[in-house]
């Protein structure tokens, strides 16, 4: 059954021994994490002669072709451990699976690479990931998980910048902040070296989740969206957004218009109306200059009508 069981699955927990306080927190994080690896139990006459157990109970997880052996001093809470340990050592990461890491708690240094492309700089990239993954891992296990992604697209998007491929970056999935190569690497013993200095504090971590970096998340995200949009089809990116900005123009155009034609109508009211608040007093003015001047001023006669002709 042990053996079944070890061909079936990749990575499964196994607690040995019988009834502990040590069973019931197996069994209570068993019961919450079930959805993602596999729990069992068994006696201590099942597993393999190769397992050693120093103490008993005790609980095991067997992947990448070993075991290892929880220890609470130096793992601290269970759930943690088995949190961190449901995981491959090395692993093909996706956008699923980095957003699956995140809950882990730990920095996943990713070689991206093109995997249909077989020169020497992707295919070494990648053999130094794997060799660090399996040579360092006691060093390292606790604090890196390791893998390769194939092509750049989700990396750029993540990091909002543009990675030249072949590369190496480090991603704290839990607050978004990354770490990019200071060195050519060129074996592992340089890739060591990094990963030191990360842990050190030498490399500076870019990125976060400041204000400032989710403003920029947030017009990188409108700015791809739209790209993308007219990149798969611009007829629809043409429709998508110009027919909302036409109607916003000609809203704006609408409102613009009515209140300048609302400005000339009240000027031009109160240019009449000062028209004929002026007029009133020079016509009231000029009926006033004759009376005043009859003495001086003598009145003009009309042309006699055709009886007054005859007469005279």
């Amino acid at each position: 059954m042990f053996e079944h069981v070890q061909k079936r699955h990749r990575v499964f927990f196994v607690y040995i021994g019988g009834e502990s306080p040590l069973k019931e927190k197996y069994i209570d994080t068993a019961s919450e994490l079930i959805v993602y690896t596999y729990f069992f139990s068994a006696s201590e006459e099942v597993v393999p002669e190769y397992v050693t157990l120093k103490e008993m109970p005790a609980v095991l997880v067997f992947k990448d072709e070993t075991y290892f052996v929880y220890d609470e001093y130096e793992d601290g809470d269970l759930s943690s451990w088995i949190n961190r340990e449901r995981f491959q050592n090395y692993l093909t990461v996706d956008g699923f699976l980095l957003y699956e890491l995140g809950d882990t708690g730990k920095l996943v240094a990713i070689a991206v690479i093109d995997e249909k492309n077989t020169s020497i700089e992707h295919t070494r990239l990648k053999s130094i990931i794997q060799e660090v993954a399996r040579d360092y891992r006691d060093q390292f296990h606790r604090d890196f998980q390791f893998g390769h992604m194939d092509g750049n697209d989700y990396i750029n998007t993540l990091l909002m910048d543009e990675l030249k491929v072949p590369t190496v970056v480090v991603l704290n999935t839990s607050n978004q902040q990354y770490f990019l190569l200071d060195r050519q690497i060129k074996n592992a013993e340089d890739m060591v070296q990094f990963i030191n200095n990360i842990l050190d504090g030498t490399v500076e971590a870019q990125g976060g989740d400041s204000i400032l970096q989710r403003l920029k998340r947030i017009v990188f995200d409108a700015k791809s969206t739209i790209v993308s949009v007219f990149k798969s089809s611009p007829l629809m990116g043409c429709f998508l957004f110009g027919l909302p900005l036409a109607v916003i123009s000609v809203m704006c155009y609408g409102i613009y218009t009515a209140d300048t034609d609302g400005g000339c109508a009240e000027e031009r009211y109160e240019v009449s109306r000062s028209d004929s608040e002026s007029r009133g007093p020079t016509e009231e003015s000029k009926e006033q200059e004759p009376r005043s001047g009859d003495a001086l001023v003598p009145t003009v006669q009309g042309p006699k009508d055709v009886l007054e002709k005859k007469k005279d």
